[in-house]
């Protein structure tokens, strides 16, 4: 092995990777199971993939392709050497209907570049599955009752054998390739499963070979023309059975796709559905009425983010699925099988009955328009899971269906291909894997000659000692790998990764890097781990994770107790000292004394300076105003450098009809202490704070919140730190400013354009609507920006991280605040304000400050 990694590192134009931290993030895909390679190759040019496969197959090492890693089946996991196409090969050229693509392509750039055109296919996972991917794996989606599968798409691929041999399908070498019996392949559009031999041609039967056959260079793409419109209807039923059976009735959709109550319930903020248990979500052209007269509850939607927020509950199920409504897991394994669409129906009430019968549940949906079915089931990995999938194989089997239906056989489901095909059938796939591929290199023990369906199974073994909280173990096997942290746009999660586009820094490169340190012999070092500790680092605390990851992996939480953990015992970062004790040193005066002036010795960076405190807020506010009383909680960075905004925040509440009183005693909810892993003083500062607001709390008065981070930290972390009465009264209280005026706010006269930038932790935890609702009354017209400033908290004055918290600032932030020179800029948290005013001239305000400005009780 050190002769070959020495050649890759001598041939091969790429990134060679072979230390713990990259093996560690490449031993899982999407699914259940868990290979350490033995290197990563990320190749610049195909000439180096060539080169590559060249030096892998001198040496005889096993050769796995992977594109985003969201593969579900075991199918991008290898022991040998993983080619990572995402990293550089992303050529696309679009020429009218055509698109020419390197396998690392992401299907959404494919389609953002194609005009009047699209590729059809279009997996829930569009926003970073590679074009690749889907090749490997037929991948299907949501739209193929209209345009199906890949392989129906593509008409040339550019691939390489082990031994050398480059050619395009469409003009292939001499090859022997063995006959079939039609016979052998059940009547469905959705068959995935073994190998497609009854495919018309050979760029069809290598479609969906999964790495076992071929490496593929590039491909050309047959594309379909945009539809002219879009309209989304939504039926409602009784049952899932009912709208299973509904299908064979529905003609000419787009898309036809089911849900059930379960995954519905599982959103966020669940959008208005129609009176049922189950829906269809049906996407058509045009005459949507046809569509909703069929059943008696429907729902005709046009406004295109109104089906944007519905559809988001189908394309994250495979995120939601894996938490049960009693939030128990669920597992992937019996993924996606599929059934002639007229079997639907009948299939799904003997599925459920077999789960029943093992003991198991399972929250379904999918491509119901034919008949293939999604579900993730509450799996017992270390027992019964073979038996399941077995008796599962030989119901689909008994309708007439194939084990895949869009996600490709992997190591979940090759080893039940013989319950689904005859013995000649497999001794025909194992000659066609043979024509390409002798050796068996290719992503060996998928399809052909597979591994067990039980074996190599990501399970966690828990270090006997923990941290803080019981469920962390069992939170870092949370993140599933469908990778949704890897969108570069959309949301907020994960700047750092949109930064860097390396996976480490990730949300779900963290993840799995945790699950690693865990687990023990590939990251080793435990909680003093330096891979774990450096991917972290670039970790920006945001939260961004536990609003849009799918299944709330909430990194910055574990972030805080993995610091803790690290630096047990033994001296921290400087950075930790200067800015976790930040309300400390400007309680007593030292942060220009001290901080400020010697920044570089405190592990600052040199580009930024503290901003200036001065007389705190609460020696400048008195109580105020008669009525229902308020308190206004002085968060640290309110009282002691803009107390301005205290002010206005208190006298827009008396002028609202409140009495507003502040604490008689120093306050902190503890988040700078938090957030660098210091978290028994964490503890003992919101306990004491709770404590000396218990007088107002205990009699239910309401805790304004000016700073989100603090009001986000009082509302949802003070509680996992502490189960004092005094804590949970205090998070029960607690609300935005926004949340408490904007329902006793009059309309006021205005027209202005507003750039607001959101604090991310309001985005995760505290929302945004009583904020849009307090900027409508005051005649602000807001153009929110979705996306990090950058600064968030400590991250952006800690030294090495200038140059990410300034591009993260430009990822979103910085552009919309020169699309609009004259609008009003709002941004309620300090570190986004901090950063507005060191990278622009411009002056960011307070959301109390606006509406403070609109009653005229002050000057903006």
């Amino acid at each position: 092995m050190r002769a070959f990694l020495d050649q890759l590192r001598r041939h091969v134009d790429g990134d060679v990777l072979d230390d713990p931290a990259s093996r560690a993030l490449y031993s899982a895909d999407a699914s259940n199971y868990r290979h350490v390679p033995r290197v990563v190759v990320r190749p610049r040019t195909t000439d180096a993939v060539v080169a590559a496969v060249g030096l892998a197959a001198e040496h005889r090492v096993p050769i796995t392709s992977r594109g985003a890693g969201t593969s579900v089946a075991g199918n991008a996991c290898g022991t040998g050497l993983v080619l990572d196409f995402s990293r550089y090969l992303t050529a696309v050229e679009v020429s009218g209907d055509r698109a020419l693509v390197q396998p690392g392509a992401v299907l959404d750039e494919v389609n953002a570049r194609a005009g009047a055109y699209l590729f059809g296919p279009d997996p829930s996972t569009h926003s970073r599955c590679t074009i690749g991917g889907m090749i490997g794996n037929n991948a299907c989606g949501a739209h193929s009752v209209k345009w199906g599968k890949t392989s129906e798409n593509v008409t040339n691929l550019d691939v390489l054998t082990v031994d050398g041999r480059r050619f395009g399908t469409t003009c292939p070498p001499e090859l022997r390739l063995p006959t079939h019996d039609p016979a052998w392949f059940p009547a469905l559009s959705r068959r995935v499963s073994g190998y497609a031999l009854d495919a018309p041609t050979l760029t069809q039967q290598l479609v969906g070979t999964e790495g076992t056959c071929v490496v593929l260079l590039g491909a050309e793409l047959k594309l379909v023309r945009r539809p002219e419109r879009r309209v989304l209807v939504v039926l409602g039923f009784a049952d899932t059975y009912a709208a299973a059976d509904h299908v064979t009735q529905i003609e000419g959709a787009l898309a036809v796709e089911g849900i059930d109550d379960a995954l519905a319930r599982s959103v966020r903020t669940r959008p208005d559905l129609p009176e049922g248990r189950s829906w269809l979500f049906v996407e058509v052209e045009d005459h949507p009425e046809r569509v909703a007269r069929t059943v008696k509850n429907s729902m005709i939607v046009h406004d295109p983010a109104q089906q944007r927020a519905l559809w988001r509950i189908r394309e994250d199920g495979a995120g939601l699925a894996t938490r049960m409504p009693d939030g128990g897991e669920a597992w992937s394994g019996w993924e996606d099988a599929a059934v002639p669409p007229e079997r639907l129906g009948a299939y799904l009430r003997e599925f459920d009955r077999l789960l029943a019968r093992h003991g198991r549940r399972g929250i379904t949906y999918g491509h119901f328009g034919e008949g293939c079915l999604h579900v993730r089931i509450d799996f017992d990995l270390a027992r019964g899971y073979r038996e399941f999938l077995e008796d599962a194989a030989d119901l689909v089997v008994s309708h007439g269906g194939s084990l895949s239906g869009e996600h490709g056989d992997g190591q979940a489901r090759s080893e039940l291909l013989s319950r689904m095909y005859p013995p000649a059938a497999i001794r025909a796939f194992q000659e066609f894997k043979h024509a390409f591929d002798p050796s068996n290199l290719l992503n060996p023990g998928r399809i052909v000659q597979p591994r067990k369906l039980d074996d190599d199974l990501r399970i966690l073994v828990a270090p006997p000692r923990i941290p803080t909280r019981a469920e962390f173990a069992s939170d870092t096997r949370r993140c599933v790998g469908v990778g949704k942290c890897l969108n570069t746009r959309g949301g907020v999660m994960c700047p750092s990764y949109r930064v860097t586009r390396e996976e480490k820094h990730s949300t779900r490169g963290r993840a799995h890097l945790l699950f690693e340190m865990l687990n023990g012999d590939v990251v080793k070092g435990g909680w003093r781990s330096p891979e774990v500790a450096e991917a972290l680092d670039l970790c920006l605390g945001c939260k961004g994770c536990k609003r849009d990851c799918p299944v709330d992996v909430d990194m910055a939480s574990y972030k805080a107790e993995f610091l803790h953990e690290h630096y047990r015992g033994r001296l921290r970062p400087r950075s930790h000292y200067a800015m976790g004790w930040l309300p400390t040193w400007l309680r007593f005066g030292l942060v220009n004394r001290f901080t400020a002036r010697f920044g570089r010795f405190a592990g600052l960076t040199p580009e930024r300076e503290l901003p200036t405190p001065t007389t705190p807020l609460v020696r400048r506010l008195r109580p105020l105003g008669e009525g229902e009383p308020v308190l206004l909680f002085p968060d640290t960075f309110t009282n002691f450098f803009e107390p301005g905004i205290g002010i206005d925040a208190a006298n827009v509440l008396a002028h609202l009809g409140n009495r507003v009183e502040l604490p008689n005693a120093n306050v902190c909810c503890g988040l700078t202490w938090h957030s660098t892993g210091q978290l028994p003083k964490a503890r003992r500062v919101v306990e004491r704070t709770a404590r000396a607001l218990y007088p107002w709390t205990s009699r239910g008065v309401p805790v304004i919140g000016l700073e989100p981070s603090c009001t986000a930290f009082l509302r949802a972390e003070a509680p996992k730190l502490s189960t004092t009465r005094e804590v949970r009264a205090l998070a029960d209280a607690t609300r935005t400013f926004a949340e408490h005026v904007a329902p006793r706010l009059p309309d006021l006269p205005g027209d202005r354009a507003a750039v607001v930038q959101t604090h991310c932790h309001q985005y995760a935890e505290l929302g945004f609507e009583p904020d849009r609702a307090a900027l409508a009354k005051a005649g602000l017209r807001p153009r929110v920006v979705e996306g990090c400033c950058g600064l968030a908290g400590n991250f952006g004055f800690e030294q090495g991280h200038y140059d990410v918290s300034i591009a993260c600032a430009e990822q979103e932030l910085l552009p919309a605040l020169r699309d609009d020179e004259t609008a009003l800029v709002l941004a309620d948290g300090f570190s986004c304000r901090t950063q507005i005013r060191h990278t622009t001239d411009r002056a960011p305000v307070h959301l109390a400050t606006a509406l403070a400005a609109s009653l005229g009780l002050s000057p903006v």
